[in-house]
């Protein structure tokens, strides 16, 4: 917000300079952006009283005119402007002067043979306007020879301060005027209405929601004269980087950045004959169209003003224009009101608006202080435009509590720490009469309870109204005491001890995982952890950016199945990618959330390489790379078959097991979903439990060192028809079982369906390998284990021998 020092200075005493100012204000929380000193845009420029204006003799355009600044001799200043005559007193650039707005620096000069010794200015060429259609033309009877800063605002400076988004108080000069006088000491002069006007009291208000509105005041003002506004406000809304547009609306705006209370007038003429003032939410599809000339189709999150039901105006965002303020105006509503902070941005939000008054109400405006403001604003209106308050019409549902805070001087010791005192002798702590001292220039009432023996102080500490957005603990209490006691005044110390840095077991598994997976040629990707509400069980969000980030998602691999279609559509070729990130989900229980691993690849290689000799992964190959996965990861996994998932085949899905308990899916996606979706055949993909995987990584012991075996190996081949009912990964790990210590590995070599294969079976073929560390193994030591897996296969899995 842009702060005039000028305006500032009339509500609290402060002779800093605007560069201490800045300090303070910094060191207090606030950043002020820019100092705008206005004071050196016409430095050197002086009252001027024209004596003459002689046409030039070698220029038709050009005058010769005797200025009179109060010097032994009249200058002679040659000027192109049209209204430039005798007898104006006008603003006179002398020779030396800077005007840094057109960069400028006055030297004497001839123009068409006539001498010129200075500049008369209009308001562009001094700073004060876009574009000036001549010289500025002060009021007759001014000091020539004097200072036109005081008469054109100029003896003033602007700090451009922003605040925290919790400091609603600090879009106002009142509020910025409350933090100056607390870190000066000093005490603010309210800028209070001196007049009572008391109007009668009307009932042509009604609030439909009043939780959303909790106070809105209408008074209805008569006889007023709509025109330009005097200099001085004109200048002060200027300032404030506000357009000047007439006096009533001016005011409304002043009031706004005087005490950070919105207004709005109305035109009471084209309002309703009963006025019949409402506030209600929208109905969707009804129309306004707002102060910017654009016509507005409203959704259910708009919050109207209506009156005779019809709406006028979007509640504390803007007005509408078919009830807007003109020349023609002689009567007006004035409104001043409280909407809350959720509904203003939410009604903002769907319109695509952000204005001053919603940006305040936004944040929240002090609610204590909408009487001060309209009071204030009514008597403005009176003085400058006239006419007579007739009637005024208030809804009020304020809550009237009091927030209190309890506060322990420990606890401010505890967080701030020692105080850095010349004088050794002193506690280097802060005194309960500092703590007291620094609270109350803040207006915060303290009242110091009963102190045990042994025990330090404590306060219940009663908040101000203005500071309820953003005081609302013990611990901002304490912010507020180290902010305007000083940071730089705290002792800065460092912890006695020290601890190394360390990673935990999610963070150190995380990693490692990252790393298997990169390892076989995936990339880790990222998504959004919102998505579109399509299910029940999905956690939906109250507040959402946009209808199509209304829920959070429920699983990864959706959104890295369509990652993987753009990136083939983009001609990228096939996304081989992985994702760990957290999923959410509703059940009986209420919602909850976990991580998973998930990841997609597969399909062509070679798209968009010179090579185009491959061939696409096929199940087990892709099946082998997951494996790669976990055994660089030192997981064993089995593999069952699984058909839950109507996203994958249902004749090459697995779902994954460790030691019993679930791990996740891997497959292939379904010819469908692949067509939907316009992605190749062979695409495969897996979501994985991110803890399960990280319980049985953490359970595996660090690796030894094993020697290899010296002596060789003895391998068995065992080929039998086994009925399909039974997997291949049951069956090997029943022999491995069986074969005990002497069996070294068990691999399937051979698979085959079809002729001379009993219905419902398939021929298998596996290789075993014995071997011992200590010898060399002999029929009589393979041949009774061999037997036990022959056994085995016989009864246990119905198998028929072929060897």
């Amino acid at each position: 917000m842009r702060i005039s020092l000028n305006w500032l200075r009339e509500l609290v005493d402060c002779d800093l300079s605007p560069q201490e100012l800045e300090e303070k204000l910094t060191m207090a929380g606030f950043e002020v952006e820019s100092i705008e000193d206005r004071r050196t845009w016409a430095e050197g420029v002086v009252v001027g009283h024209i004596l003459t204006a002689d046409r030039h003799p070698n220029a038709d355009k050009l005058q010769v005119c005797k200025v009179d600044i109060g010097a032994p001799e009249p200058l002679q200043i040659v000027c192109g402007a049209a209204n430039a005559r005798q007898g104006l007193f006008v603003p006179v650039a002398t020779i030396g002067t800077y005007l840094p707005t057109i960069d400028l620096k006055l030297r004497p000069t001839k123009l068409r043979g006539e001498r010129s010794e200075g500049m008369i200015c209009s308001l562009a060429e001094i700073g004060l306007a876009k574009e000036s259609s001549g010289i500025h033309e002060f009021p007759d009877g001014l000091t020539v020879g004097a200072d036109v800063r005081p008469l054109l605002g100029l003896d003033d400076a602007i700090l451009d301060v922003t605040s925290t988004a919790n400091r609603a108080d600090a879009l106002s000069v009142v509020g910025i005027a409350r933090e100056v006088a607390a870190l000066l000491g000093k005490e603010v002069r309210l800028p209070l209405a001196t007049k009572d006007f008391q109007p009668k009291v009307a009932n042509w208000v009604k609030v439909e929601d009043s939780k959303s509105c909790p106070a809105y005041i209408g008074t209805l003002i008569k006889g007023v004269k709509v025109a330009s506004s005097p200099e001085w406000l004109k200048r002060r809304v200027e300032a404030a980087g506000m357009r000047s547009i007439n006096n009533i609306v001016d005011i409304t705006n002043y009031i706004l950045l005087e005490w950070g209370q919105p207004l709005h007038a109305f035109d009471a003429d084209t309002l309703d004959k009963d006025l019949n003032i409402g506030v209600r939410f929208a109905k969707a599809g009804e129309k306004i169209k707002t102060l910017d000339d654009v016509d507005r189709t409203l959704t259910n999150q708009n919050f109207l003003i209506t009156s005779g039901d019809k709406p006028i105006a979007i509640a504390g965002v803007m007005g509408g224009a078919e009830t807007e303020v003109s020349e023609k105006t002689t009567n007006i509503v004035l409104e001043a009101a409280l909407f809350t902070q959720v509904t203003t941005r939410r009604s903002a939000r769907a319109q695509g608006l952000r204005t001053e008054a919603s940006a305040r109400y936004e944040r929240g405006v002090n609610q204590a202080a909408i009487e001060s403001a309209t009071a204030k604003a009514i008597q403005m209106i009176v003085e400058l435009a006239g006419g007579e308050v007739i009637e005024q019409s208030v809804a009020d549902a304020r809550s009237q509590e009091v927030r209190v805070i309890d506060l322990r001087l420990t606890k401010v010791w505890q967080v701030l720490g020692e105080v850095d005192r010349e004088d050794e002798s002193v506690l280097p702590l802060l005194s309960e009469a500092e703590v007291e001292q620094t609270l109350k220039v803040l207006s915060f009432e303290l009242e110091k309870q009963p102190i045990e023996e042994g025990s330090y102080a404590t306060w219940k500490v009663t908040v101000p109204p203005y500071r309820y957005a953003d005081i609302e603990r013990e611990i901002d209490l304490v912010e507020e005491i180290a902010r305007i006691y000083g940071y730089d005044k705290f002792v800065e110390t460092l912890p006695a001890r020290t601890e190394f840095g360390f990673l935990s077991a999610d963070q150190e598994g995380g990693r490692m995982m990252r790393a298997a997976f990169r390892a076989v040629g995936l990339t880790e990707v990222m998504h959004m952890s919102l998505c579109s509400p399509s299910e029940s069980h999905q956690v939906k969000i109250n507040n959402p950016v946009a209808i199509e980030y209304g829920a959070l998602r429920g699983d990864l691999l959706t959104n890295l199945i369509d990652a993987c279609a753009f990136n083939i559509n983009q001609g990228n070729g096939i996304l081989n990618g992985f994702e760990i990130g957290r999923v959410f989900w509703l059940d009986e229980a209420g919602s909850d959330e976990t991580d998973r691993i998930a990841g997609i690849f597969g399909g062509d290689p070679t798209v968009g390489a010179w090579q185009h000799d491959s061939k696409p992964l096929n199940f087990y190959e892709a099946k082998g790379l997951l494996d790669s996965v976990f055994h660089n990861l030192s997981v064993t996994v089995e593999y069952q078959p699984d058909q839950k998932d109507e996203r994958l085949h249902p004749g090459r899905t697995a779902s994954l097991w460790i030691s019993g308990e679930r791990l996740g899916t891997f497959g292939q996606l379904h010819p469908q979903l692949r067509a939907e979706k316009e992605l190749p055949d062979e695409i495969y993909v897996f979501e994985l439990d991110f803890y399960t995987l990280l319980d049985a990584m953490m359970k595996k012991s660090i690796p030894t060192f094993q020697s290899f075996s010296t002596y060789p190996s003895s391998d068995r081949d065992i080929a039998f028809f086994a009925p399909l009912k039974f997997t291949v990964a049951d069956i090997q790990r029943s022999i491995t079982h069986v074969g005990g210590e002497l069996l070294d590995s068990v691999t399937l070599f051979d698979q085959y369906i079809g002729k001379s294969v009993p219905e419902g079976s398939r021929s298998l073929a596996f290789r075993l390998v014995y071997r011992a560390s200590d010898r060399t193994l002999t029929d009589a030591d393979i041949n009774p284990v061999h037997q036990k897996v022959r056994d085995l296969l016989e009864e246990k899995f119905q198998a028929t021998l072929r060897s």
